[in-house]
């Protein structure tokens, strides 16, 4: 389409965005927001935007970019009010960083004069907000950053922007704009179309070095795979299960941050490392930056490690020492496949294998139940949480995972239905990645199941006020123990026999007296109930599903629970 002389940056901006497949707009907004709310209220120009999200907190914006892409595959923005919003926005972003997940955030700048211009500053806090370099707090943990300073560049840097945060590893981008060149008319004669930016191809496996990783496999009597993620397509997952299952090598998910392997696979062990990692003879890592920790876990010596994936040294992690004999940089879902190909065919002994394998993951399935049906007494577990949180995700339900449920106790139908905290560990992400996963496919069941101190960190007035705007029936789980445990183990992990081990209340982590988190959802009109005795867990959870299902409305359930030393 031919722009009109009259059009502004920022309409071209908005535009620019919904050309490169972005679909909403997260947006908690400032002063600097002026062009942008009035390029918004243009009808002429509505079907060609993103859809606006208000968004009362940054973190929410953050998380539901955040889980929409997890859900969909497909990048969404997120834009914040200068450096004061870019500061509430870090932690999200932090997270997009750790788990390789594209969002395009763009903040305003205060204006950059002072008269003389229609966007010149008009208020105090414009002084006040000005920094000589916005643009450090986010770079190092973005792909690209850069500043909009003429109207012309609007949709030439928005394609090169979308491009780059979807080429793999994917990652968060940054667009600053100053108020003054979103007012801006574009020059007579500029068009408005999508710049020729690409988004490049993968690399193909190395057919040497898939050679090499067959000829290992082969030869070992005990292989391993470690996997970490999967992609939003669940190509990877497929991928996976059709090689383990082929050639009998078993799986472990040791700390999934998006689960690959359906809990039933006859090949999967589970999400503890157990003995495996120190009696496996060969090691494949699959897209896992930390697939173990060093410190806790660490194969034998002399064993053959191969990392595979589109960052198989994992790049952008300062420290990271795990043994790598191999590393293929690849599209992982086609590594896999060439690897599958490249494979001899099963031997007797991988028959033999098989059978092992099988039995130990059935018997391990078996066991997990029979630990967490133990758990449903006063106060309830977290395995038995877990536990009824999977028995009515049902097929397709998707779980959000803050420090609330433990894979192991959970039957998880397939890649891509339980996602944890990244690594970076910016707690809040949960249920707001929840509320995007849901914006992304209203059908599905969606579930944050999350800590107490995580709940508080989601800014849930926030959350639920979005819930409830945006008609967004998530159930929320809010597993109440009254404590940051993590803290408090990582304590005990370091000072086992210590002051505070032996302490009557140990400082810093206790969080009672308990607020009643019920209330805070009920504001918003949720439907809530407080479980304090684990046989009233499955009948809450079956209300609030079918508050969800039948009224299109948002539950809470909150759960009275058990401290726990392992999670």
């Amino acid at each position: 389409m031919r722009i009109e002389q009259d059009t502004t940056a920022a309409e071209a901006l908005l535009m620019a965005l919904k050309a490169s497949g972005i679909d909403y707009l997260f947006a908690n907004a400032g002063n600097d927001f002026a062009p942008i709310i009035e390029a918004l209220a243009n009808p002429r120009l509505r079907d060609a935007m993103p859809v606006p999200v208000t968004c009362m907190h940054e973190t929410a914006a953050m998380g539901m970019a955040h889980g929409h892409y997890l859900a969909s595959g497909r990048m969404q923005a997120v834009m914040v009010h200068v450096n004061v919003g870019m500061a509430n926005a870090l932690c999200g972003l932090l997270n997009a960083h750790s788990d390789n997940v594209p969002v395009f955030l763009l903040a305003g700048r205060t204006p950059l004069t002072e008269h003389g211009r229609d966007g010149a500053r008009l208020t105090p806090v414009q002084y006040g907000q000005e920094l000589y370099d916005q643009h450090a707090m986010v770079r190092e943990l973005v792909k690209w950053e850069y500043e909009l300073r003429y109207p012309e560049q609007a949709c030439g840097l928005v394609a090169r922007a979308a491009a780059l945060a979807m080429a793999q590893p994917c990652g968060p981008v940054f667009l600053g704009f100053p108020r003054e060149p979103l007012l801006d008319p574009l020059p007579p004669g500029v068009r408005f179309e999508p710049f020729p930016v690409a988004r490049p191809t993968a690399p193909h496996p190395d057919p040497a070095a898939i050679e090499e990783l067959a000829q290992w496999l082969a030869r070992a009597r005990r292989p391993l795979i470690v996997a970490e993620r999967g992609d939003p397509a669940g190509k990877v997952g497929a991928s996976l299960a059709r090689l383990a299952q082929a050639h009998a090598i078993p799986v472990i998910e040791i700390m999934p941050v998006r689960n690959v392997m359906p809990s039933s696979h006859p090949m999967m062990l589970g999400h503890a490392a157990g003995d495996h990692l120190e009696a496996a003879d060969v090691i494949l890592v699959v897209d896992a930056s930390t697939p173990w920790v060093e410190r806790l876990h660490r194969p034998s010596p002399g064993k053959r490690i191969a990392h595979l994936g589109p960052d198989p040294l994992a790049g952008r992690q300062p420290v990271r020492s795990f043994q790598t004999d191999l590393a293929i940089c690849c599209d992982t879902a086609a590594g896999l496949d060439a690897l599958l190909a490249a494979l001899p065919p099963p031997t007797a002994e991988v028959e033999r294998r098989r059978a092992h394998y099988t039995r130990l993951s059935e018997q391990r399935r078996q066991h997990a139940r029979e630990e967490a049906l133990r758990g449903g007494g006063k106060p309830v577990s977290g395995a038995y949480i877990s536990a009824c949180v999977s028995d009515v995700l049902g097929d397709d339900g998707l779980c959000f995972s803050e420090l609330g449920t433990v894979p192991d106790y959970m039957d998880l139908k397939g890649p891509n239905r339980y996602f944890f905290t990244p690594y970076s560990g910016a707690l809040g992400w949960g249920m707001p990645a929840a509320l995007g996963a849901q914006l992304a496919d209203r059908d599905r069941l969606v579930v944050a199941c999350v800590g107490d101190g995580s709940y508080v960190f989601a800014n849930p007035v926030a959350c639920h006020q979005i819930a409830e705007a945006q008609a967004l029936p998530i159930l929320t789980i809010v597993k109440n123990n009254g404590m940051w445990n993590a803290v408090r183990r990582s304590t005990l992990g370091v000072h086992r026999d210590g002051h505070a081990a032996r302490a009557a209340a140990m400082p810093l982590t206790s969080l009672e007296p308990s607020p009643s988190y019920s209330m805070v959802a009920a504001a918003s009109r949720a439907h809530v109930e407080v479980v304090e005795d684990g046989a009233r867990l499955a009948g809450a959870l079956e209300r609030a599903i079918d508050v969800i299902r039948n009224e299109r409305r948002q539950a809470l359930v909150e759960v009275r629970t058990s401290l726990s030393a392992t999670h």
